[in-house]
């Protein structure tokens, strides 16, 4: 029985993070743990732990995948589709409108004060996010320092690579350690088959077809990307750039690239600009059939694993990796807090200082995230009108 309520609530939220969520996919985990753990507590810490955990482990956009497990967890499949179309719809119109109309409007200097306006608050959030998960999840000396060593290294070598050999160090030595707590599973299941074959079918089977038609071809394209990028929006880039290269130029790409830098929600919208490129005739279908062909490998994943996941979890040794790859993920966050975030938002000491003062609302006088989207966005909009 479909909890309509619950399904119109989950969109609702979703879309307002959709609107507000900069900063790429680890900003977009404080935001979450902020609004759904804290704030709304639809799930708990653990539960959420474990589900960036889960994350880290499959290909496709991570952040976005969480968003999907919370909207399922609070409304069933219809929730989580709710939630993926509330966060992703905004970023996907921009991006759109950007490859169809002249992009002049990101030149004025209004817009351009309201999306500083806004990058300031993902610094805010991010740092928010970083105290409270520091709290959760580096609970003793070894955590805490798993997090400050993988902060530490992402920020000298802040590659994929290096990534996930931290998150897989990380997780080693939460088993050898013999950390994290036993519990019992809260779910019997185990996998879910029907979504892992359906992306089996989809991964081997498209590349045999992409041939028949354009359309094909540009589905297929997208879904193998979304099926072979580990780490987020950034990583996808050369994948994309090698499958779409021979239809969209170089300069198109980039400024596309730049562009889902610069708005919210999950860069793996991109495809929504490459899209409407490839397929100019019929902009829109291109924009909408690309964005869901990258996300979807992931999303089917995600469901197939999810409830099997829920049972691993339990077990000794995966929680005890389990608690590494959190630990990991504090200094995951820890390292975007600077780089992308602090270093492309703060240009000045106003900025310094406007970010310190939505830190202490945020944190200690709890001001709702709305409201200071609403002062953050003020604030931009006036600097970059004042000094237009």
């Amino acid at each position: 029985m479909v909890n309509t309520r619950h399904v119109i609530e989950v969109f609702l939220r979703f879309l307002a993070l959709g609107l507000m969520s900069f900063g790429g996919p680890a900003a977009h985990i404080g935001y979450f743990q902020h609004v759904f753990v804290q704030r709304l507590q639809w799930l708990d810490e653990q539960a959420y732990a474990r589900l960036v955990a889960l994350s880290q482990f499959l290909p496709g956009p991570g952040s976005s995948q969480i968003g999907f497990a919370i909207g399922l967890k609070r409304a069933g499949l219809f929730g989580a589709l709710a939630a993926f179309i509330g966060f992703t719809l905004p970023s996907f119109f921009l991006l759109y409108l950007l490859a169809v109309v002249s992009p002049e409007y990101a030149q004025e200097q209004w817009f351009a004060g309201a999306v500083h306006g806004l990058k300031l608050l993902a610094v805010v959030v991010v740092a928010d996010a970083c105290i409270n998960m520091y709290r959760s999840f580096c609970r003793d000396a070894e955590s805490a320092t798993i997090a400050v060593i993988v902060a530490a290294v992402l920020l000298i070598h802040p590659s994929l690579f290096v990534q996930l050999s931290l998150l897989a160090l990380a997780a080693s030595i939460g088993v050898f350690l013999g950390k994290g707590s036993a519990r019992e599973a809260e779910s019997s299941q185990g996998l879910s088959w029907f979504p892992l074959v359906l992306f089996a079918l989809g991964f081997i089977g498209l590349p045999v077809i992409a041939l028949q038609s354009e359309w094909l071809g540009l589905i297929n394209a997208f879904f193998q990307s979304g099926s072979l990028v580990f780490g987020g929006g950034h990583v996808v880039l050369p994948l994309l750039q090698q499958s779409v290269g021979d239809l969209v130029s170089s300069e198109r790409f980039l400024m596309g690239y730049a562009a889902a830098q610069g708005v919210p929600g999950p860069m793996f919208t991109l495809s929504a600009f490459l899209g409407a490129e490839m397929m100019p005739a019929s902009a829109f279908w291109g924009a909408l059939l690309a964005t869901l062909a990258i996300f979807l490998p992931g999303f089917l994943l995600l469901l197939g694993l999810i409830n099997a996941w829920e049972g691993l979890a339990a077990k000794p040794r995966v929680a005890g990796a389990i608690w590494g790859v959190n630990a990991a993920v504090v200094g995951l966050l820890l390292s975007a807090l600077y780089q992308p975030v602090f270093s492309t938002s703060v240009n000045s000491t106003a900025d310094m200082a406007v970010v310190l003062l939505g830190l202490f609302v945020l944190h200690r006088l709890k001001l709702p995230i709305m409201a200071l989207v609403a002062c953050f966005a003020l604030f931009g909009l006036l600097s970059g009108l004042i000094f237009q």
